[in-house]
């Protein structure tokens, strides 16, 4: 068949799609169904998981200065099928199952010739305005960025790859070792994804926190080892890291004396929230000497981070935007067994249902953990 009878067929199918504007609203709207360019792959989205950014960006309007300044599509965690390729693309055929990285970066820059391309300052990335992202039918995209995934990994497995790059840049960069004790602040996706990677790469003890005992349950069925620890709204962030900090067997903050066993403290602590609390609750958590690493999105300014606290332990506060070159080793790492966060898929609506399933998410007394929206429509061209 050729190219413009394909395109011709694909013209038959619906796209629907999932948009927001500036009016924060969202709605299902019929998008157009695209060529692909030069270099770039059409992709059958067959599921995409939501994200706490996609709430964000419906509910506030925006992530930071990433601000929602018109009309366009959401979503980002991504898995389908390879259904055209333009020309020049020789890594990808149609046929493929693939998982998309959602950057993509100018390729230019110093950041992106050193390797460092998430830090790319011309990035368009897939689902934050004003780059369609993934909540739709059929997306083209550059093929570099689209990651082939064997038989073996479901639609699921795929589209969970995404978030779990996330967690993965982040204990990379922390150094998270066997045997050395860590503190996971926040049990929502982000924060379950903390938990089976520190746990596979052999942190022990391992204490997660949330605010929700739901969550906490489901933290301790994915991980039975762990601790957990339900945040105390009535404390301060020093008072709840003090709980935290007696379950490793350390004794409470001191800036004036000793304390006691701060060696057993956690010498890493991961925080999956981005909220300020939740932040100061982490560098206090911390022992003297270590890594606060913050993967959470929040607010663009916080007031209560304890700076002279961090300054006079020398505690190291990280971050991280985003992953690079994650997706192999993702992949190879679910392959393998040695990362299944299967069980955080704890709901899935059909594309037709995309603002049900944003709706669910952006509420967390529903229960849910990790919503899927996906698209069993058989595509043949």
């Amino acid at each position: 068949m050729s190219d413009s009878e394909s395109l011709a067929k694909l013209k038959s199918y619906r796209n629907p799609s999932l948009q927001v504007g500036p009016d924060r609203q969202i709605k299902l709207v019929e998008a157009p169904i695209e060529e692909p360019k030069e270099g770039e792959a059409l992709i059958h989205i067959k599921t995409t998981g939501i994200c706490g950014s996609d709430i964000h960006l419906w509910k506030s309007g925006g992530i930071g200065p990433l601000r929602v300044e018109g009309e366009y599509i959401l979503g980002h965690e991504s898995a389908g099928i390879v259904l055209e390729v333009g020309k020049g693309v020789k890594n990808l055929k149609a046929g493929d199952r693939v998982a998309i990285e959602p950057n993509i970066v100018c390729d230019d820059c110093f950041l992106c010739r050193d390797g460092r391309y998430n830090l790319c300052q011309d990035v368009q990335f897939s689902g934050v305005y004003p780059a369609n992202g993934c909540l739709q039918r059929f997306k083209c995209h550059p093929a570099k960025w689209v990651h082939k995934i064997p038989d073996e990994l479901t639609w699921s497995q795929g589209a969970l790859l995404e978030p779990l790059s996330v967690v993965m840049h982040g204990i990379t960069n922390c150094g998270l070792s066997i045997g050395k004790g860590v503190s996971i602040h926040g049990a929502g996706p982000i924060g379950l994804a903390a938990l089976a990677c520190a746990r596979a790469s052999g942190a022990h003890p391992i204490v997660i926190t949330d605010l929700e005992p739901g969550r906490l349950e489901f933290a301790k069925k994915l991980v039975p080892s762990c601790t957990t620890y339900c945040v105390d709204k009535t404390l301060s962030a020093e008072q709840n890291a003090n709980k935290i900090r007696a379950i490793f067997g350390a004794g409470p903050v001191s800036e004036t004396a000793a304390s006691e066993n701060e060696y057993d403290a956690p010498g890493r602590t991961i925080e999956c929230t981005g909220v300020e609390s939740s932040v100061a609750t982490a560098a206090y958590s911390c022992r003297r000497g270590g890594t606060i690493m913050v993967i959470g999105v929040g607010k663009s300014m916080m007031d209560n981070v304890p700076f002279m606290h961090l300054s006079l332990a020398e505690k190291e506060l990280k971050f991280i935007n985003r992953y690079r070159d994650t997706w192999p080793s993702g992949i190879a790492a679910v392959v393998g067994g040695v990362i299944n966060l299967d069980s955080m898929v704890t709901h899935k609506f059909p594309l037709e249902e995309a603002v049900e399933a944003l709706t669910l998410a952006s509420d967390p007394s529903k229960g849910s953990i990790k919503v899927h929206v996906v698209d069993d429509m058989d595509i043949k061209l």
